[in-house]
């Protein structure tokens, strides 16, 4: 018995079929955005100079 797949997956395989260095393309973009190296002190910076929001925003 042949496994359903959807209209969308099969597209996303014809395309990386199609075009091989889209993943590749897709793992820079993703290191450019996202994979940053984290200064802890800087957040905990930022977290400790947040001020407390009221429970009740609108007063």
């Amino acid at each position: 018995m042949a496994r359903y797949e959807s209209d969308i997956t099969l597209f996303l395989k014809q395309l990386k079929k199609d075009q091989p260095e889209l993943t590749q393309q897709q793992l820079d973009g993703r290191a450019r955005l996202w994979d940053k190296a984290q200064n802890v002190r800087e957040q905990h910076d930022a977290e400790d100079s947040q001020i407390a929001q009221k429970p009740y925003v609108y007063n």
